[in-house]
């Protein structure tokens, strides 16, 4: 379920039909449009999940800066009571989600639910009750051997300085080249040596906007996403994403559009992560399309 590389091919994408002033974006392909009409039909069937970084909130620099987009809490505070559930599908640890997007105690947000570390941890609004396993064996000892394998990589002189570590919460480690004076080629410098270093202690590498996470295996997006939808009951869900670790989720959705689920497939668009764009029904301009869709759906829906 969470690998993209076994999905079926995307279906070609048509023109996109003219839309009336305030309606939703009209997906560019036919499934696409079929979801949408589902779930604007059936709301209480349906669920929205989202990514967080990138999708709700802007990619900054310092990670610990990000926050949700200033329009994305009331947008999901209009929009969630009127569906099934909706869920903020990450990486990071699940209490940092709630605290960057400043989604606790929110009015209307009672059907919220942040999957974390790729749905390794959960956090519900309605109680504010945190779930986490316990820390992989694997973070400790990785932690303990990255200065090394940092400093011989040579990432802390010339072009590649700038090179950042985002720890989080026992449980993954981050490598992020953003800052550095060539994030790709710090990017492409450190993906050998930080995977044979993962592969050392039974974790992965998942690849992302000039970031290399390393974290336990078994869970991804697909897998995760798919577990909730069926948890929800849901018969419609609308995703959207903006990074490499998203395609799980889109090949999920794909997979459940095939066993008759009505799926929309949405890209958060930058000019750094085609792949996406490629796979989606539609593709908005980053987070602020990603919060003028969710608010024209909550439009929408209170006109039903």
């Amino acid at each position: 379920m969470g690998s993209s590389q076994n999905a079926a091919p995307h279906p070609e994408p048509t023109p996109e039909p003219q839309r009336a002033p305030g309606s939703p974006p009209a997906p560019r392909t036919p499934a696409g449009r079929d979801g949408l009409a589902a779930l604007l039909a059936h709301p209480e069937r349906a669920v929205v999940a989202l990514d967080f970084d990138g999708t709700l909130a802007d990619i900054v620099p310092d990670p610990e800066q990000a926050r949700a987009h200033s329009g994305a809490v009331a947008a999901l505070g209009r929009l969630v009571p009127r569906l099934r559930a909706a869920a903020v599908l990450t990486g990071r640890p699940a209490a940092v989600a709630v605290r960057l997007g400043g989604f606790a105690s929110v009015p209307g947000l009672d059907h919220l639910t942040v999957l974390g570390h790729y749905g390794a941890e959960r956090w519900e609004a309605a109680t504010g009750a945190l779930d986490a396993p316990p820390p992989h064996p694997g973070i400790a000892a990785l932690e303990a051997e990255l200065p090394g394998v940092l400093d011989s990589s040579g990432v802390w002189h010339g072009p590649w300085t700038g090179t950042a570590v985002e720890r989080k919460g026992g449980r993954a480690l981050a490598v992020h080249t953003r800052r550095a004076e060539d994030p790709q080629g710090t990017f492409e410098r450190l993906r050998d040596p930080l995977t044979a270093l993962a592969e050392r202690h039974g974790l992965i590498v998942e690849p992302g906007r000039y970031v290399l996470e390393l974290r336990p295996p078994g869970m991804d997006k697909g897998v995760a996403l798919a577990d909730w939808i069926r948890e929800t009951g849901a018969s419609t869900v609308l995703y959207a994403g903006d990074d490499l670790g998203d395609l799980a989720a889109f090949a999920a959705v794909d997979q459940l559009r095939a066993q008759g689920l009505s799926g929309v497939l949405v890209c958060s668009g930058s000019d750094e992560v085609t792949e996406l764009a490629d796979r989606a029904d539609l593709v908005v301009d980053g987070p602020t399309g990603v919060v003028a869709l969710l608010g024209a759906l909550a439009d929408r829906l209170a006109d039903r």
